[in-house]
């Protein structure tokens, strides 16, 4: 057996990677819950909406539970943070992004005292919403839930 890959790690394998490259780690994502989506907007809520709602829909986390939401809200903040390279912020700053997400959740401690914690990735590009002024973007947030 391969050594257990980290939940953040197999979030950015898995948002930025297509199924077929994915293969190889076929077998560490079956130790895990995890959804992928995309989304493409110059509004931040949009971006954030998408999230939930995928981890939502796929039963990442348990709607009704506050912590749930609440974790995987500060994971989203953390990711688009690094996508935006501190300044959360699309439209208002005349910037646009398209891109794919993944969320992860799993018990990444050896310890399961330690709990679940939550991953969300974002892979794409972001820039001017010009098409073909933009570059390629990564960002990584880990929360626990509890």
């Amino acid at each position: 057996m391969s050594p257990k890959i980290p939940i953040g790690k197999l979030a950015l394998l898995v948002s930025s990677l297509t199924d077929e490259e994915l293969e190889p780690f076929t077998d560490q994502l079956k130790d895990v819950e995890y959804c992928t989506g995309k989304a493409g907007s110059m509004n931040m809520q949009k971006i954030i909406a998408a999230v939930e709602t995928a981890a939502k829909r796929n039963h990442i986390i348990v709607d009704d539970v506050y912590r749930e939401t609440h974790a995987l809200y500060h994971a989203i903040l953390e990711a688009l943070n690094g996508v935006m390279r501190g300044q959360i912020g699309a439209g208002d700053m005349m910037r646009t992004v398209g891109l794919k997400f993944a969320i992860v959740r799993g018990s990444p401690y050896v310890e399961l005292e330690e709990g679940e914690w939550i991953a969300v990735a974002f892979y794409g590009t972001i820039g001017a919403p010009v098409k073909g002024l933009e570059h390629e973007a990564f960002g990584l947030g880990i929360n626990h839930i509890g």
